[in-house]
């Protein structure tokens, strides 16, 4: 058992990054499950409590960490276990899901700063790349939760909710993120399209950018190579 623990210590110090996606996974797969069922939502709070642990771990190797990124994990906390304890006044769910968006934001741009550093084209950059882009999608999923709190109705969809679930702005997030298009769920307020376009612009940004990036370490990783292949051809 001893061992088994020191094996994932290891792994999750070489690769914290697939640690990190891999818990979001869980918990996209337990929001499902909490969608309809409450007793799931204590579970999902539980994970979510290890991603922003995780997230400070992430941020702690990336010049982001700094003493206002780690305010954000201690504020997501902090006020995310108010939220589990029965407070729910509104002025409470906004500042939980604003320290939440920033401690999420901070750890994609620490992110992006790690894969932007090295270079050469590593495992965990890989993981990285996944990382970062739904870390961004969760953090528009909470400014989208800020703005219905504080204007009803910023969504419009075929039951004609004023307040949209948490999966259902995930679903958004991630739809817009991705320039895919199919949620059915449509931001109507103007606050709501705003925030849109501004995840519009980042996602396709975030695309070219990381797509190109990783080709050109990738390319990297093989030009010692090819040159001790041309001096042996010289030779």
């Amino acid at each position: 058992m001893k061992q088994a623990l020191l094996m994932c210590w290891t792994t999750f110090k070489r690769l914290p990054s697939a640690w990190l996606l891999c818990l979001q996974f869980i918990i996209l797969i337990l929001s499902v499950l909490s969608y309809e069922y409450a007793p799931y939502r204590a579970a999902t709070w539980v994970l979510g409590v290890l991603v922003l642990l995780v997230i400070a771990r992430v941020i702690r190797q990336t010049p982001v960490f700094t003493l206002l990124g780690l305010s954000f994990v201690v504020g997501a906390l902090f006020f995310s276990s108010l939220v589990l304890f029965g407070m729910k006044q509104v002025w409470v769910l906004i500042t939980a899901h604003a320290f939440e968006a920033c401690a999420y934001f901070s750890a994609s741009y620490g992110l992006l700063r790690y894969m932007f550093h090295d270079r050469y084209l590593t495992k965990d950059e890989l993981f990285a790349a996944g990382a970062a882009f739904t870390l961004m999608a969760w953090g528009f999923a909470f400014l989208y939760s800020i703005c219905q709190l504080l204007v009803p109705y910023s969504f419009a969809d075929p039951d004609l909710q004023a307040y949209q679930p948490w999966l259902d702005l995930l679903f958004l997030s991630f739809s817009v993120q991705s320039a895919t298009g199919l949620a059915d769920t449509m931001p109507v307020s103007p606050f709501a399209r705003m925030l849109a376009m501004i995840q519009m612009f980042f996602g396709v940004m975030y695309l070219a950018l990381i797509v190109s990036r990783l080709v050109g370490l990738q390319y990297i990783s093989h030009l010692p190579h090819r040159k001790s292949e041309q001096e042996k051809k010289d030779t």
